[in-house]
């Protein structure tokens, strides 16, 4: 194992997460290709733009409002806001991997969600889990969040003219994933590329679940999986929301692991 696995934590060392630390792991100019290569023609990453993780070096992942480099503090402050009622206890998104880019000449955001098996979004079939201990805050966070989630199908809808169910009661990482996505279109006047991606031949993890095969696999998943939440035809198209250019993707990498 190289001394690079070695810096995460032991189980840290295989499947979505190790491969995402070694995708933005180098040179600016090195990074910066990879990443552009995932999210083109949509948008562009330069040796200027920023992303986390930072490689093995600044191992942390985005929480916009929590810990993030990529957003003004207000905008970080606003979002925090928008989504907890009680900050303090509050949770939010994880982004395996997130950044700046250029979209249609614009700067934007790219944010990842990044799955190896198919037992991680099967896992993600669940909604929003309960507190074991609930509280008052507790209690007001999980009415305010799912209050952001039928804010966001409601603006989806009008702006898109199709069918949204973003729930908290089911597939609640995806929901979350794309209101939050939205409602970065409307705070920070961003364009937004949301990507699922599928890290293929993950062989390492099949006693998890089944490795990806290749780009047409993964697809099929997720569009089987986000078909209760949005019509299929909402992935790898751009639509017009809050004025600013919004583009799921779904997209494939075959990261080696080091050894």
């Amino acid at each position: 194992m190289s001394d690079l696995l070695k810096s995460l934590r032991p189980k840290e060392r295989r499947g979505s997460k190790p491969r995402c630390h070694l995708l933005t792991h180098g040179s600016p100019d090195v990074v910066s290709a990879r990443l552009t290569k995932l999210i083109a023609p949509w948008g562009m990453v330069t040796s200027n733009d920023h992303w986390m993780p930072q490689g093995f070096i600044d191992t942390d992942e985005a929480q916009f409002g929590r810990v993030d480099s990529l957003l003004d503090p207000a905008i970080g402050a606003s979002l925090i806001k928008w989504w907890l009622a009680s900050p303090k206890p509050g949770r939010v998104p994880h982004w395996d991997i997130a950044g700046t880019c250029a979209i249609e000449g614009k700067p934007g955001l790219f944010l990842v969600e990044a799955k190896a098996h198919s037992e991680e979004l099967k896992t993600e079939e669940a909604g929003k889990r309960k507190e074991r201990v609930e509280t008052a805050d507790s209690l007001r966070n999980r009415a305010q969040i799912e209050s952001c989630v039928k804010d966001a199908n409601i603006a989806l809808r009008l702006e898109t003219g199709l069918d949204w169910r973003l729930s908290i009661e089911r597939c609640y990482q995806m929901s979350n994933r794309f209101a939050w996505a939205w409602k970065l279109t409307a705070l920070g006047f961003f364009p937004v590329i949301l990507m699922y991606l599928g890290f293929i031949n993950a062989e390492e993890m099949a006693d998890r679940g089944i490795p990806f095969a290749d780009l047409e696999d993964w697809k099929r998943q997720v569009e089987s999986h986000s078909q209760i939440l949005f019509p299929g035809e909402v992935w790898g198209k751009r639509w017009r929301v809050n004025g600013q250019p919004f583009i799921p993707i779904i997209q494939s990498c075959q990261q080696e692991l080091v050894v």
